[in-house]
């Protein structure tokens, strides 16, 4: 199981992500164990102290719902962790060109982003189908046509985010079970151990992951046993 921390920045902090509520989330700090601070290096410290991922995903949550930018803690970041692959999500369009400024930076593409249907695209990418209330946000097309997609398509169920209801079994296995050929990576609602087993019983072997870690109810052990 790879495990992908997720970083959400808003308004030069980072947030607690709840359930896709973003107008109230509020500073990690008050809800971590890793960390005293919601500043974008003391998170990164208390995840990499937890365990050395190698990967992060970080959501600009200014940009994404333009409001702002963290373009330039961002770019710091990927300069400070050259051996880190950080998946970066701030609100880009498929139909623009993505911008590559180090090796270690892959755009991700949400589909409650896209003002157009998918189609090819040169840049490589990152596919996020985002589902808010359990309906489906983006063109119809996003879903349905898998031509375009990319080799890792993540399955985003905001309403599961931050929440204790655990990941969205159901629809994790249609999307395996429809789409063996691609890596189809879990975001929201994973609690714990348990909930990393059954999700790889399914077939899923990477997950998006923040709230577990910062509460405290995965250990380095159990990471380590995947």
């Amino acid at each position: 199981m790879h495990i992908i921390p997720v970083i959400d920045l808003k308004d030069g902090q980072v947030v607690h992500a709840v359930r896709g509520d973003r107008q109230h989330y509020k500073a990690i700090h008050l809800y971590s164990r890793l960390t005293a601070s919601s500043n974008i290096a003391a998170v990164m410290s208390g995840f990499l102290n937890l365990y050395p991922f190698r990967t992060f995903y970080i959501a600009d949550l200014n940009a994404i719902t333009g409001q702002g930018e963290h373009n330039a803690l961002i770019a710091d970041l990927l300069t400070k962790h050259p051996n880190i692959e950080f998946w970066i999500d701030n609100g880009s369009r498929l139909a623009e060109p993505q911008p590559n400024p180090t090796k270690n930076y892959r755009a991700v593409i949400g589909t409650e982003s896209q003002l157009a249907a998918t189609n090819h695209a040169d840049q490589d990418f990152i596919l996020s189908l985002d589902f808010k209330q359990e309906q489906a946000t983006g063109d119809p097309a996003w879903f349905n046509d898998s031509r375009y997609w990319p080799q890792q398509v993540i399955i985003m169920t905001l309403s599961r985010v931050g929440g204790k209801t655990g990941p969205d079994l159901q629809k994790l296995a249609e999307y395996t079970g429809k789409y063996p050929q691609k890596n189809i990576i879990a975001a929201g609602g994973v609690r714990d151990f348990d909930d990393l087993i059954k999700l790889k019983n399914i077939g899923v072997n990477s997950t998006l992951l923040a709230t577990a870690l910062h509460a405290g109810t995965l250990s380095t052990a159990e990471i380590g046993k995947l």
